[in-house]
C-alpha cells in the first residue's frame, strides 16, 4: 500500500450470514457517511463483494466497519485485496 495520505482501492469479500440481513444497505450507508466511492453486491456463493475507493485511512476504517456489519449479520471472514484506485466510481451504489 501507499502512504496514509493517498488514495487506495479495496476489493473486499465478506462471508458468513451476510445476505438477506441488510448488509448491502449497511455498507452503502457507511460508505456514504465516509464519502467513499464504489459499490456492493451479493455473490451467488453467499458472500458479499465490496469495491471501495478513497483516502487510505478512511477506506481502512470502512473495512473495519464491514467486519462488524449490521446487527442481524454474522460476519465470519473479511478478505481484502488492496489495489491502486481506478477513479471510475462516483458515489456508492448497490449493484444487482
Amino acid at each position: 500500500m501507499t502512504d496514509s495520505g493517498s488514495r487506495i482501492r479495496a476489493c473486499v469479500w465478506v462471508s458468513g450470514c451476510v445476505q438477506g440481513v441488510g448488509y448491502r444497505a449497511f455498507a452503502r450507508a457507511q460508505a456514504s457517511l465516509l464519502g467513499l466511492a464504489g459499490g456492493v453486491r451479493n455473490l451467488d456463493d453467499g458472500r458479499v463483494e465490496v469495491q471501495v475507493e478513497g483516502e487510505r485511512s478512511v477506506v481502512e476504517a470502512f473495512v473495519e466497519s464491514l467486519r462488524a456489519g449490521p446487527p442481524a449479520s454474522r460476519v465470519r471472514d473479511v478478505a481484502v485485496q488492496w489495489e491502486p484506485p481506478t477513479g471510475r466510481h462516483v458515489g456508492f451504489t448497490i449493484w444487482y
